[in-house]
């Protein structure tokens, strides 16, 4: 074993070169992560195993092959990952107690443990780029080489997709003529009371992939929360975490239970998703904090692959940005064609600018950027001019009242007071509570009491908030449904002046939506609560024939109300703009 602690890891060090010559050009994410990697290098406390890889690649390409059966040559995108994986270390000192030999009395002492530094690799690369091979190839060398490994897990949104990640390993054991795998294979699994020497060391079973010699079972699991939780994987492959409709933290879920192993390992791959405020959004956002230095955790490995602008989707020579493989794994002409494909239907522009180039779908059928839903650092509007906005319910959506501030330098600040009966907070579901008590924390969401909210309530508790921040609230815009009883009593206690009904549909919308959105794309909108960029992320919008939007969402849990009361508010800002001068 060779360990350093100033070394250059070989595979890296290959790939920075070529970078660094302009043969590869990379995206901001993963400049970013070559960034950190440079930063293991420099770091003395940190050290690489120059000889940890040999064994792995030797393995790989002696022993496992295709699905087609052909051998198998690790793609250099697969050394590079995995070389964080297995050669990165550091070492931990910690007391024990050490019992004399005579087992009479003891004594502590201190111990230094090597201890393998990457414990979860999330990997977002584009669709055909044999992501779900490389986690074969890293389940297969767990369960065959590390001893150490009892209990493997890989899971998928749909078991047919997590059977997918075995395919090539079942290929191996009825295929494979190498030597490990004729040992492991040769026998019958039949025989289960004869010499070990005529058992089957390993096979494909009703519970996964079993190594009988070992112990070791690799399981395979749908992607749910109550199929996770409580398994204690040492390894574990996580498929398509973004491109599921999925609610729950499933990586999280199964940390809970692989951190109680020592050197466990969870790698996460997927395509850039479709679904937005799921799971996948708050661990990108994540992510993307640690990419950015805003705080240091070495013990996790990004490769975050995709275009920087939609403008390089006409560039072929931008599409390894996206794929790092095109070329090996998948053609430029397949990506042409899907180019081409998207051009003539616009129904696919969404799946194929998600899955091919890694650009999230939302700015296409959703109306906002993930990145222009991104929070805002705590800003406070006491005493500031503002426009109201209102967007009333007394059922399961929010009730909601959204305050806009016109700031300087073209900026508007923006903050929310929603309301839920304590009925609607029971009745969700586990996921969604968990989020939605977020937002009761932020306190962005109020919880009245009952089944149906009572608006003269409602009233009270917002003429509260107004008091206490000496909001000074010279526009009121708002939808009329439901609101009569509401607008009678402010406009008796405050007066006509700038109160604006806010016809909703098309030709009404279109115009104030564009320049709402103006004005997120510039990150002019100053918000920082949760619950504003929870409803702004599900914010779609659905043309007319004539080209003008409509504000809608996809699903009655995908609320947007927030947001519907931000876009009252500027209609009755720009009406009464004269007010704030």
């Amino acid at each position: 074993m060779a360990l350093s602690n100033t070394a250059t890891p070989k595979y890296y060090g290959e790939f920075r070169e070529s970078v660094l010559r302009g043969e590869i050009p990379v995206n901001r994410e993963i400049a970013m992560e070559m960034r950190r990697i440079d930063d293991l290098i420099a770091n003395p406390n940190i050290w690489y195993d120059e000889s940890a890889m040999d064994g792995f690649v030797k393995y790989c390409e002696a022993e496992l092959t295709l699905t087609d059966g052909s051998d198998l040559k690790l793609l250099d995108s697969f050394k590079l990952w995995a070389e964080q994986v297995f050669c990165w270390y550091y070492f931990q000192t910690k007391t024990v107690y050490r019992p004399n030999k005579n087992g009479h009395g003891g004594k502590h002492v201190r111990v230094k443990t090597k201890k393998r530094l990457v414990q979860k690799q999330y990997l977002i690369v584009a669709r055909g780029a044999a992501k779900s091979m490389y986690a074969s190839v890293i389940q297969a060398y767990f369960l065959n080489v590390d001893t150490t490994t009892t209990y493997q897990l890989t899971t998928a949104p749909t078991m047919k997709q997590a059977d997918e990640v075995m395919s090539p390993f079942r290929t191996a054991i009825t295929r494979s003529r190498g030597p490990l795998f004729r040992f492991l294979t040769d026998g019958s699994i039949r025989n289960t009371s004869g010499p070990m020497a005529n058992r089957t060391k390993l096979a494909s079973t009703k519970k996964g992939i079993e190594n009988f010699l070992t112990g070791s079972l690799l399981d395979v699991r749908p992607m749910s929360i109550n199929k996770l939780q409580g398994l204690r994987p040492k390894i574990a492959t996580v498929d398509e975490w973004l491109s599921g409709d999925i609610r729950e933290d499933v990586v999280g879920a199964i940390e809970q239970g692989a951190s109680k192993n020592e050197d466990y390992l969870i790698i996460a791959i997927s395509s850039e998703g479709t679904v937005r405020n799921g799971s996948g959004d708050t661990i990108k956002l994540e992510l993307a904090k640690i990419l950015r230095g805003d705080y240091t955790n070495p013990h996790v490995s990004i490769w975050h692959y995709k275009l920087d602008d939609i403008s390089e989707v006409n560039d072929p020579a931008m599409y390894v940005k996206a794929n790092p493989n095109i070329g090996k794994t998948v053609s430029y002409e397949v990506y042409q064609q899907d180019v081409e494909r998207a051009e003539q239907a616009p129904a696919t522009k969404n799946d194929i600018l998600a899955k091919r180039f890694g650009i999230p779908m939302e700015g296409f059928s959703y109306f906002f950027t993930y990145e222009e839903t991104i929070k805002h650092p705590k800003k406070t509007f006491w005493k500031l001019p503002c426009s109201m906005g209102a967007d009333l319910s007394q059922g399961d959506d929010f009730c909601a009242f959204t305050f806009l501030f016109p700031l300087s330098r073209g900026e508007f600040g923006v903050t929310t007071r929603c309301y839920i009966t304590e009925k609607t907070l029971l009745a969700l579901p586990g996921a969604l509570r968990a989020k939605y008590e977020e937002f009761i924390r932020e306190e962005s969401l109020q919880v009245l009491d009952g089944t149906v909210l009572d608006m003269m309530e409602v009233y009270e508790d917002l003429d509260y908030f107004i008091t206490g921040l000496d909001l000074d609230v010279r526009a009121f815009g708002f939808d009329p449904y439901n609101a009569k009883e509401f607008v009678n009593r402010w406009e008796s206690e405050n007066g006509s002046f700038g109160i604006e009904k806010v016809i909703q549909g098309a030709r009404t919308e279109s115009v104030p939506l564009g320049e709402l959105k103006h004005l997120a794309e510039n990150r002019d909108l100053i918000f920082y609560e949760g619950l504003m960029s929870y409803c702004m992320g599900n914010a779609m919008t659905m043309e007319d024939t004539n080209g003008n939007r409509k504000l809608i969402k996809k699903r009655s849990d995908q609320k947007v109300d927030a947001f519907a009361a931000l876009m009252d508010a500027w209609v009755a800002y720009k009406l009464h703009k004269e007010a704030f001068e």
